[in-house]
């Protein structure tokens, strides 16, 4: 079996995306909230870096800065290699098909 991974961005690029997202989502807030609420609640408009201030504050209040620790299903190579080990061989073949298709056939 080849333990090639799949080839994913450069850090540098994620991170920039990451940017570049959190500039639009805060215009989006930006938008939303000059658009509905000043009308329906009588608030007041507000500027580009009051909302993402807001997009921020939310991110730290509702989900924190912990990443992804609660998402992951293996904690270490080993658990999928027990895993791998314990199934059938259809189980093995359906496996190794899925991980091509994900991968684009890199494997």
């Amino acid at each position: 079996m080849n333990r090639r991974k799949c080839e994913r961005p450069p850090k540098f690029v994620i991170a920039l995306f990451a940017i570049a997202a959190l500039f639009l989502f805060s215009g989006i807030v930006m938008l939303l909230w000059n658009a509905i609420l000043p009308e329906v609640l009588n608030a007041k408009a507000l500027t580009y870096w009051q909302a993402m201030g807001i997009l921020v504050l939310s991110k730290i209040l509702f989900s924190g800065f912990g990443g992804s620790k609660g998402r992951r299903r293996f904690r270490s190579p080993g658990d999928l290699r027990e895993k791998f080990k314990s199934m059938s061989e259809e189980e093995r073949a359906r496996f190794k098909e899925e991980w091509k298709q994900r991968c684009r056939g890199r494997f």
